[in-house]
């Protein structure tokens, strides 16, 4: 038995990890989540680790770069947007120079998941303490712990929110420049604002959308201190990671024994096809 909890408000995807994405009308999904969702990472050249905004004070800046698809063709090309207008392709030769000139920092560019490949995740209560310059204490993050199909997913293939959950943020905050773009969920779900994290109460169960697409529910979504960095054009806003500490913690044993402040829910597809905005959400 299914029951109808929503229909799709907005399609997310992030072709390059930690970097600005785009919003898409509709997408095929697949087992590694949607067709060319973080297929892509920056390296840092010196760790071997990925750059990730979740170290902010060497990181912070990949947020100011945008990557979107020049087309559906597979695979995809790639296209990095600065701030300025200025563009490239991540097919370019000099691609890696161009990037490690403009962070300031070495970088590749790869598309295959180095085996054991890990990122620094600074703790987000003591980044909103010190600041983002801050060398605050880093947790070693394994990626794709739930995607063992490839990608560079901070742990599965699938981030999923529901407008109720961000509308409390936005309530709880009103001043706040509190945007999904900031917590960079795959698919916003359009539902009514009395269900506010409600995805607390899908883990193991199943989301159908359409008339093939299923997902099964596998753990809340913590937050990192991304959300309060500055996001393109989006401000600094701190109170992005503050208001989800304080309205919604909850169990992450990934994390270490104690609770979490989450927004969204993490997924895995269990069933392929495509999915597009105003599609129908039921969860059984």
């Amino acid at each position: 038995m299914t029951t109808m909890i929503g229909t799709i408000g907005a399609i997310m995807r992030y072709p390059v990890k930690s970097l600005l994405g785009e919003n898409l009308d509709e997408c095929a999904i697949t087992p590694s989540g949607l067709h060319g969702d973080r297929t892509h990472a920056l390296i840092d050249a010196s760790t071997g680790k990925i750059a990730s905004a979740k170290q902010p004070n060497l990181w912070r800046d990949l947020l100011r770069f945008s990557a979107n698809t020049a087309s559906s063709a597979s695979p995809l090309s790639i296209v990095i947007s600065d701030q300025a207008g200025n563009t490239f392709c991540h097919s370019d030769e000099d691609f890696d120079a161009k990037m490690s000139r403009l962070l300031g920092r070495d970088v590749r560019l790869v598309d295959v998941r180095p085996e054991g490949v890990e990122l620094n995740r600074a703790r987000p209560d003591e980044v909103m303490t010190h600041g983002v310059d801050a060398s605050v204490t880093q947790d070693l993050l394994a990626i794709g712990a739930a995607a063992p199909t490839g990608g560079f997913f901070d742990f599965a293939p699938l981030h999923l929110m529901t407008s109720a959950s961000l509308g409390a943020a936005r309530d709880a905050e009103p001043q706040a420049s509190i945007t999904a773009e900031r917590y960079r969920p795959n698919i916003l779900i359009d539902t009514l604002p009395s269900t506010a994290f409600a995805e607390n109460d899908w883990v193991g169960r199943k989301i159908r959308i359409g008339p093939s697409v299923i997902f099964e529910v596998i753990a809340p979504t913590p937050r990192c201190a991304v959300p309060m960095l500055i996001h393109g054009s989006l401000p600094f806003c701190r109170e992005a990671v503050a208001v989800v500490n304080k309205l919604n913690q909850v169990e992450f044993p990934m994390l270490g024994p104690g609770t979490f402040p989450c927004l969204g829910a993490y997924a895995t597809v269990l069933a392929s096809g495509v999915v597009r905005r105003g599609d129908q959400v039921e969860l059984e």
